[in-house]
């Protein structure tokens, strides 16, 4: 299978299957599995016998021992258990907690819920489950709405940690790039590429950004508008009937539970970058993981060390939560082997070269930004994954990038921040789940008081990329007209449907 051939329309199946089945079935581990497996039979004649065996020996145990990939499921595993560590340590907590201290207005809570959220930026699940508990008590002493604390949690969890590549986000897109690098035969790195995507990802920095917007702005617009306004009056809110505390606080911890293992992480990192000549030099991807799987596990060595020491748990209670974070990449690392295979049979198929011919002359390359942002919003909020729905849509993207002459990382900025969207407001997102439970705040009333202030932020960037795609701005001046169209549609959305927000006495 070494040939690559055009196989016309039918290479686009597994694409497409991938697709309708991911809006199907919610399920993009099946969706993926049975894309694989389609793509393989119509190589070799719809054998499905045949094609058992070469889904084994000619693409998972393949694309499992091929260039950096093994690096990527050691690097991610050992991601899995440093996050879990940080979190039972109790130490972000403990941050978390230090912070609420000085809080006594609205503005200052929701502020420092935000900040709180961009210092916890090594987990989106660990953000709400770590914040919620710490402030549901100040915004409700407070009278502030559970559905805003909810909305603030959510807009801090994954837009931050889909900016910052040393999560297990930047791994695991770092992952897709570098495969389909490969396949199109594009020498770069994988590691600079995202960063040079990263001032591209206009809506998870506009759903940042509109937080304190909101908080400055004393306005609230749609359903939030009345959730704060019946917190104001004391009315019942729609809450979670879960207000049992997500997070323990049984025993007493200092905040350099997190800090001291964060600073051995980034120091190990730096020290690493340094001695390989960075920041004169540029770093391969192989050697970039090798030091992030370095700093993590580092790192997660030091907060075991300072988790027995303060006898907050014992020592095999300690290794079990870093392998129970191990664990719990399981699932992820399931979704990054099945992308690589889609990937691999898509690229013998000869879809890529496909998509360029037959789109050639019916879009102009001005849209292509636009177009991908819409269909990751699309894709990612039917699903509730943007990791599944980055799996489907990068590949397809960088086809097009290449083939219409795009800029890369302007394209993958625009794919990351369509797939963001619905990891940010599904209502079958887990993020979007964890954020209203740890804020005790109903599912649904999170979802609906969420989803105006997110479509503002959304509708920003499909125009921001729209403007991009046509003009070939400046990337920072066009960051600026972003955050300006998002300024326009929050104070346009406030003077239609808002009302001023009002602190209680």
């Amino acid at each position: 299978m070494e040939e690559v051939i055009n196989y016309g329309w039918l290479s686009l199946i597994p694409a497409v299957v991938a697709v309708v089945l991911a809006f199907a079935t919610r399920n993009v581990v099946l969706s993926l599995a049975i894309s694989l497996f389609l793509g393989i039979m119509i190589q070799v004649g719809a054998n499905p016998w045949l094609s058992l065996q070469h889904l084994f020996s000619d693409y998972l145990f393949v694309d499992l021992a091929t260039d950096n990939n093994p690096q990527t499921i050691v690097m991610m595993a050992t991601v899995g258990g440093f996050v879990a560590l940080i979190e039972k340590s109790g130490g972000a907590r403990a941050f978390a907690k230090a912070v609420a201290n000085s809080v006594n207005s609205k503005v200052k809570a929701q502020l420092a819920a935000w900040l709180g959220g961009l210092v916890i930026f090594f987990s989106d699940s660990g953000n709400s489950l770590i914040l919620g508990p710490m402030f549901r008590p100040i915004f409700d002493r407070l009278k502030a709405s559970r559905a805003k604390l909810s909305y603030i949690l959510d807009s801090t969890s994954s837009p931050v940690c889909i900016l910052i590549p040393i999560t297990g986000w930047g791994v695991y897109i770092m992952s897709i790039i570098a495969t389909e690098f490969e396949t199109l035969g594009i020498n770069g790195s994988d590691a600079s590429t995202f960063m040079a995507a990263i001032p591209y990802q206009f809506y998870s920095i506009l759903a940042l950004f509109l937080i304190p917007i909101v908080a400055f702005g004393r306005h609230d617009f749609g359903f939030m508008a009345k959730a704060e306004e019946q917190a104001r009056l004391g009315l019942p809110q729609n809450i979670s009937d879960d207000e049992a505390i997500l997070v323990s606080d049984d025993k007493k911890v200092s905040p350099w539970n997190m800090i001291l293992p964060l600073v051995i992480l980034l120091g190990t990192i730096l020290v690493m970058f340094v001695s390989w000549g960075f920041p004169f030099q540029n770093i391969p991807g192989s050697k970039i993981r090798i030091a992030l799987t370095s700093g993590y596990l580092l790192a997660s060595i030091v907060c075991m060390i300072m988790i027995t020491a303060q006898k907050l748990m014992s020592f095999k209670e300690t290794f079990d939560v870093f392998i129970g974070g191990i664990q719990k990449m399981g699932s992820v690392l399931v979704v990054v082997v099945l992308a690589w295979g889609v990937g691999s049979v898509c690229k013998d198929l000869g879809t890529s070269q496909f998509i360029v011919d037959s789109t050639l002359g019916l879009i102009t390359p001005h849209v292509v930004p636009a177009l991908l942002f819409l269909v990751g919003v699309i894709i990612s909020f039917a699903t509730g994954t943007s990791w599944g729905a980055m799996a489907i849509l990068l590949p397809i993207g960088l086809t097009m990038a290449v083939g219409f002459g795009v800029s890369i990382p302007m394209t993958i900025g625009a794919v990351l921040s369509g797939c963001l969207f619905g990891d940010h407001c599904s209502p079958i997102s887990d993020t979007t789940v964890m954020s209203a439970m740890a804020a005790g705040c109903d599912l649904l009333e999170h979802t609906r008081t969420q989803l105006p202030y997110a479509g503002i932020a959304a509708l920003a960037s499909f125009v921001a990329y729209l403007i991009l795609g046509f003009t070939n701005a400046n990337i920072w001046i066009m960051l600026v007209v972003a955050l300006a169209l998002l300024i326009v549609f929050y104070l346009l959305s406030c003077r239609l449907w808002g009302v001023k927000a009002a602190e209680s006495k």
